[in-house]
């Protein structure tokens, strides 16, 4: 028997590459509302109740609001939006972290944020195992493609072609930042430095170390050794040698789909800077294919069914 799944927000940017990823594959039958359906709580509120599992691609009120129209129903979740990353009883879906039983076993999975991806992905690790220190001020630059921003960022990007590089998050309090300082148990939230570039998709995340002013940060090789052991059993995420690092990383205007995420670690030659660095599709790892490894994980199915690897 298929499993019923409800994208909730499926016009939007991550609920079409969600709907994408899932067409043609028989495990699931796809709720599908029609344009008159989609603005009617009726019709959502009886697809919720109807679904075995409700992808939610919403803004945070929402997103909040979707989950009170399925009460009483046994519907699992995933939340795509920022709204339940940091709420009780919400298990955080990404299952390299948290790990892949916490996932499948879970009601109500919150898909991280596509910059936290990243940046969890290279500190939290290192926090845990101890070769970074917890209370130090950590800062995040990182770069994305303009799709992160949703339809209205999208259409200025594409309304004003001579764009070249747009940062934001000037005022700070970013809503990223509670996730950042949550699953990496930072005594701080990071200072994050984040902007958007004209390509529709990817992400760069780069985080530095001042090793000569950081108390009990471990040495480059040890900072890469470590992250190659925590992920070393990871189908999708992959840690890139670290005898042979790239002099640039790019990323292109017209980049395909990709569903994984590469973290690489750089060292200088006295040892005294280090920069870790993950690059990502924002839309793939940062959003969309994390949902549906999610889902995978939910069904019982091979977690990578469906990605672009």
């Amino acid at each position: 028997m298929s499993i019923r799944v409800f994208i909730d927000g499926a016009a939007g940017t991550t609920g079409i590459e969600i709907h994408d990823r899932l067409a043609g594959r028989t495990e699931f039958d796809l709720i599908v509302l029609g344009d008159a359906q989609r603005k009617s709580d009726a019709a959502r509120r009886d697809a919720l109740h109807n679904a075995d599992v409700a992808i939610l691609c919403l803004p945070d009120d929402a997103a909040r609001a979707a989950v009170a129209l399925a009460e009483g129903a046994k519907t699992r979740f995933i939340d795509a939006s920022t709204a339940h990353r940091v709420a009780d009883g919400w298990t955080y879906g990404f299952p390299e972290l948290v790990g892949a039983d916490a996932v499948a076993g879970a009601d109500r999975v919150s898909n991280p944020g596509c910059y936290p991806t990243g940046f969890l992905a290279l500190v939290a690790p290192l926090t845990r195992a101890g070769l970074l220190p917890a209370d130090w001020p950590y800062t995040v630059n990182a770069v994305s493609g303009y799709s992160g921003g949703g339809k209205a960022l999208i259409e200025r990007f594409e309304a004003e072609p001579d764009i070249g590089f747009r940062a934001y998050g000037l005022t700070m309090g970013h809503k990223h930042l509670g996730e950042m300082q949550k699953y990496a148990v930072l005594a701080h939230a990071p200072v994050f430095s984040p902007s958007v570039v004209p390509a529709m998709r990817g992400m760069v995340v780069d985080v530095p170390l001042p090793r000569a002013a950081m108390p009990g940060a471990a040495p480059a090789a040890n900072l890469h050794a470590e992250l190659a052991r925590f992920y070393a059993g990871s189908p999708v995420v992959k840690v890139m040698p670290f005898d042979a690092a790239p002099s640039e990383l790019l990323l292109s205007r017209d980049a395909a789909p990709w569903d994984g995420m590469e973290l690489f670690v750089f060292g200088s030659a006295d040892g005294e800077q280090v920069r870790l660095v993950a690059r990502l599709d924002n839309l793939g790892k940062g959003a969309s294919g994390a949902a549906v490894q999610n889902l995978n994980l939910m069904c019982g199915l091979p977690q990578t069914a469906g990605l672009s690897l």
